[in-house]
């Protein structure tokens, strides 16, 4: 049997997720602060409620896809609307922190609600996709007993552990990877700015050598989660190997006068492991020195 599902938010993300549940047959109540967002999805059969009380009466699950915690609470915790919820499923699905997602399923629990948070690893144009992932954390039996309404919204939803906060905490973790490619992308542009390299000659090549750096990455999680941090036979780099090198990616930044906001991090994990004896150590040896803050 179909679900009575209420969506709260139907910015873009919000919206992709309705049209997912309805896409599947889901009854479908959509609320936005404004609500001009919201109509295009009336056309799909989404009913739109006039206020937040009579979405969240309407439905089983709730989802939330709003900016924020803060704004999820202003929005749902409120004495009118917490009244009615006890027995529904709260799955927030809003951009947040594991200790605020922890707090969070206290909260619901306190009023009687049960509670899911997950994280969206995806562009909306993923949702409702085979490829569209969703890390979900909290109580495995909600997750389960719902499962056909999260297989709606991608292919690859995951129920990522009990700890409500684990997908918040893998969230960060996985936009981190994201951010170093990213980021080191624009260093790599600026190095060639400078150098007077056409940006679709680094685009070929960045193509060519993803392999290695992907297969790099793979291999400092295994031998991080292994304690493998002295170099061996199976040794990929080694922090000597990668410090020479950075050292000359720095002389020819301070050559060309570009900015050492990015590597400057890099630098001060590099002498943190030296100062510690680890020069000839596999690259994983690293990972001793980020564990806290300087």
């Amino acid at each position: 049997m179909k679900r009575s599902i209420a969506v709260v938010g139907t910015g873009r993300m919000g919206s992709a997720l309705a049209r997912a549940l309805l896409a599947k047959g889901h009854r479908v109540t959509v609320w936005n602060r404004t609500k001009e967002k919201a109509e295009p999805l009336a056309l799909l059969g989404a009913n739109i409620a006039p206020s937040v009380l009579e979405a969240v009466s309407a439905a089983e699950i709730i989802i939330v896809n709003v900016s924020d915690y803060a704004a999820t609470a202003a929005i749902l915790r409120d004495a009118d609307i917490t009244s009615v919820l006890r027995g529904k499923l709260i799955v927030e699905l809003t951009s947040g922190t594991p200790h605020g997602a922890r707090a969070a399923a206290e909260w619901w629990a306190g009023h009687g609600a049960s509670y899911l948070d997950g994280a969206i690893m995806a562009t909306p144009d993923f949702i409702g996709t085979d490829a569209g992932t969703i890390l979900v954390s909290g109580q495995g039996q909600a997750f389960r007993d719902n499962e056909e309404v999260f297989r709606a919204l991608g292919g690859n939803v995951q129920h990522v552990g009990q700890d409500p906060g684990r997908a918040n905490a893998l969230d960060s973790a996985l936009l981190s990877l994201m951010w170093g490619e990213l980021f080191g992308a624009l260093n790599a542009i600026a190095v060639c700015q400078a150098e007077e390299i056409d940006l679709g000659e680094l685009g070929r090549q960045w193509t060519a050598t993803a392999p290695v750096v992907e297969g790099l990455v793979s291999d400092l999680i295994k031998r991080t989660h292994a304690g493998r941090f002295a170099s061996d036979d199976e040794t990929l780099s080694s922090i000597s190997a990668h410090y020479g090198a950075f050292q000359h990616l720095v002389e020819l930044m301070d050559a060309r006068g570009i900015d050492r906001s990015i590597v400057g991090g890099y630098d001060a994990i590099f002498q943190r492991a030296i100062a510690a004896g680890q020069l000839q150590g596999d690259f994983a040896a690293l990972s001793q020195f980020l564990g806290k803050a300087a």
